[in-house]
């Protein structure tokens, strides 16, 4: 049985390092339908979002992780997003051609951006330049320059599936670097076909079975797309009555569409009053209370 569209995360019992694997597929498969530009910028694409599900599981936190790389070449924005209960979706905005190369080979200047988006917490923001042959050399640059410590990804994807590896040395045990000299060097065994291929329990087994591994259960990955039609209430509001009407009256109808799953949201004169109709009770009810 293959196993896809699972994030497992692991520790060494005897060392402080963790790490996790994830594979996806029909959630891949998913995300980049609703996606435009070459094959291997989509495969750069599913290759971020496999990051974003491992690095959400490296903190605790209810909301979101969005990872971004913004450029001014052939890529102009690629994002990856993961809930903390790993819901995924991803944006890609490029040209038709894209030259394959590094990461500056295809964005020109730019930056990587990490957001933790809590529900119960501040904002947190992390960015750096973009940098790097491929993308987990621009993570890994990430983390040695905001979070200091070590980590290693290894990341690799085709037309159907991406997978992932992430190693990183638990905050109270830096600086024991033999143990993570040994263990990255065990990791750097790993091929391409067998990121993609085996298994996590076999993939462990094959990289680190002379190492007392802890494997915690799967939790399932999904493509599922936070948009939705109050959301959608809540920006229009926004822009104000007058403007939206100026709008209707202009071209007939408002028409919105979510860049991450391409749903349709339309909205007519009588929708655009009930949207304020709507405000207004909201804000009677709140005074009442």
């Amino acid at each position: 049985m293959i196993e896809q569209d699972l994030l497992y995360r692991f520790i060494f019992e005897e060392i402080g390092i963790r790490g996790e694997w994830v594979k996806l597929g029909a959630s891949f498969m998913a995300s980049k339908k609703h996606q435009h530009g070459p094959r291997h910028v989509q495969q750069l694409l599913g290759q971020a979002l496999a990051t974003v599900v491992m690095l959400s599981a490296t903190i605790k936190f209810e909301g979101s992780m969005i990872l971004q790389i913004q450029g001014q070449g052939d890529i102009k924005t690629l994002v990856a997003q993961s809930t903390h209960d790993k819901k995924i979706r991803g944006l890609l905005r490029s040209n038709d051609d894209v030259p394959i190369g590094t990461l500056q080979d295809m964005f020109g200047q730019g930056r990587l951006v990490i957001t933790i988006e809590s529900d119960n917490a501040e904002p947190y923001q992390g960015i750096i330049a973009l940098q790097g042959d491929n993308l987990a050399a621009a993570l890994q640059t990430y983390f040695s320059q905001s979070e200091q410590l070590n980590t290693r990804l290894w990341l690799i994807s085709d037309e159907t599936q991406v997978a992932g590896l992430l190693l990183q040395e638990l905050p109270a045990h830096a600086g024991y670097q033999v143990d993570w000299d040994r263990i990255e060097m065990l990791a750097n065994t790993v091929t391409e076909k067998e990121l993609l291929n085996l298994d996590c329990e076999s993939l462990l087994h094959r990289l680190f079975h002379e190492e007392k591994v802890r494997l915690f259960e799967p939790e399932p990955v999904e493509f599922k797309c936070a948009c939705s039609r109050p959301k959608i209430d809540m920006t229009l509001r926004t822009l104000g009555k007058s403007e939206l009407n100026e709008i209707i009256k202009e071209r007939g109808i408002i028409e919105v569409d979510c860049e991450f799953c391409r749903e349709n949201y339309r909205y007519d004169e009588i929708d655009i009053e009930n949207l304020f109709l709507q405000e207004i009770m909201i804000e009677q009810s709140q005074t009442l209370h």
